[in-house]
């Protein structure tokens, strides 16, 4: 992938850090049905679930940078009523982004209070929805989700079982790319002591290279 030049000094993990939903390791199916939904976006709320460092807040800020639409990040556990309730009133104003959407997106959803989710029961209804809007949850697990919330979402498995191998031939091209050597560490090893997160990866990558 092309990765854009900085004039500032970065984290790997930051620097290689995917801005489009094509540049993403593995994921074939999230890649799939979100490349046909920014085709044609519509409003609507999705449920991103998997394992910490597969990718899922960078994904769906990178839906958000590829429809152009304004985001408003709930950062984690700040879901709360207020919150909820500012990014609505917010969404219900035209957005200074030219695509004319906006992007909610709640970072681990899973540990938002029940007040905070029944009040997101109202705002997902058809009747209450802000205008123009797509939110996007993100979570580990949904065991702490109430069944009501869940079914007003689209929901996305983001698995990191089997990517192992396109981890490991990825972080070589990082290692080659900043400078490793021929001696580099085992990266397939590394993949799978990490359990395939990718963030996880690259930080360690680059306390290899500091290494050198």
């Amino acid at each position: 992938m092309t990765t854009p030049s900085f004039a500032f000094p970065q984290s790997i993990a930051e620097k290689y850090r995917p801005r489009t939903i094509a540049e993403f390791v593995g994921l074939e199916k999230p890649k799939k049905i979100l490349t046909k939904f920014i085709r044609a976006p519509y409003p609507c709320a999705w449920l991103f679930v998997g394992p910490s460092g597969v990718g899922k807040t960078s994904m769906a800020q990178s839906l958000c940078t590829e429809i152009s639409a304004e985001l408003h990040h709930i950062p984690s556990q700040k879901c709360t009523v207020e919150a909820i309730e500012k990014a609505c009133h917010d969404c219900h104003y035209l957005p200074f982004s030219p695509g004319g959407f906006h992007v909610v997106l709640c970072d681990e959803a899973d540990r938002m209070s029940n007040a905070a989710q029944l009040a997101l029961l109202s705002k997902l209804d058809a009747t209450a929805f802000p205008p123009n809007t797509i939110f996007i949850f993100t979570c580990n697990s949904t065991d702490g989700l109430e069944p009501r919330f869940l079914s007003r979402c689209r929901v996305i498995e983001f698995s990191s079982y089997g990517m192992a191998t396109e981890i490991a031939e990825y972080l070589e091209m990082v290692w080659h790319a900043e400078g490793g050597n021929g001696n580099g560490p085992d990266l397939a090893r590394l993949a799978k002591e990490s359990r395939n997160n990718v963030r996880d990866c690259l930080m360690r990558l680059e306390v290899e290279l500091m290494a050198l």
